[in-house]
């Protein structure tokens, strides 16, 4: 407990799945949270959640693809809670699926503006606010598939999440030298509204899960935790990464 006491962090895509539950953690664990998604009462839900429990937060909705909101995030953390030490840059979505040959160019476009560009929009503007305070940590939220193995039908997803390695590394190499650590999260299959939408049958869940080592999908809350990891000083020598979470789904061949 209280590994991000007198911390301040940024959560993006907080309304449900991943960053929910890692808002919450963070919370638990002493930081001051801004929560962000484009959802106001379910970010409200969760304020009313972390404060019942005693911890601090504040809801600031809007559309991870403009650049004015990241600078409201960013801005709110600073004038509300003093500075900006951690942010996980989460919001993400599927896109357009389909076989490559039917997907728009409006719709592979749209995938990465939300899950790629949004990301650097965000630390843009975020490791500005780090660099000031002495340092701190990002994390992205990308993914196994266009890293371990992929699967038909999801090009743009593919595509857009697996850029984020590259500004991972870019980022953490330009802003070492800062403080500024930056790290991304490769989870397997997470159960989330975004999992069961593209696994909307028991077979295809059956699917998905036998590609894993564990057998099982993962649960929100441990995704949140090893982002809590990387977003805490228990990593402070770690930068740069792309760290699979996938219970095994990229060594699995049975």
């Amino acid at each position: 407990m209280n590994r991000l006491i007198d911390k301040v962090a940024i959560v993006t895509g907080a309304s449900a799945g991943i960053g929910r539950a890692t808002a919450r953690l963070f919370a638990e664990e002493g930081a001051r949270v801004v929560v962000g998604a484009r959802r106001r009462s379910e970010l409200e839900a969760l304020v009313d959640e972390i404060e019942a429990a005693g911890g601090k937060a504040i809801a600031v909705a809007g559309d991870v693809r403009s650049e004015d909101y990241h600078k409201l995030l960013v801005s709110t953390a600073v004038e509300r809670f003093g500075r900006l030490d951690i942010a996980f840059n989460n919001a993400g979505t599927l896109g357009e699926a389909g076989p490559s040959t039917g997907v728009s160019e409006a719709g592979f476009a749209e995938t990465l503006a939300i899950n790629l560009t949004s990301a650097f929009l965000a630390a843009k503007h975020q490791v500005a606010a780090m660099a000031d305070n002495g340092g701190g940590s990002i994390v992205f939220t990308s993914t196994f598939v266009g890293y371990s193995f992929a699967f038909p039908g999801m090009a743009a997803y593919a595509a857009s999440k697996s850029g984020l390695i590259g500004l991972t590394q870019a980022l953490a190499a330009e802003y070492g030298p800062k403080n500024v650590r930056v790290n991304a999260i490769l989870p397997g299959a997470v159960d989330t509204d975004m999992y069961r939408e593209a696994n909307d049958t028991a077979e295809k869940q059956a699917f998905v899960t036998a590609l894993h080592a564990l057998k099982r999908v993962a649960a929100p809350e441990e995704i949140a935790r090893s982002v809590l990891y990387l977003a805490s000083d228990d990593a402070s020598f770690v930068s740069g990464t792309a760290a699979l979470v996938d219970g095994g789904a990229s060594i699995t061949r049975t």
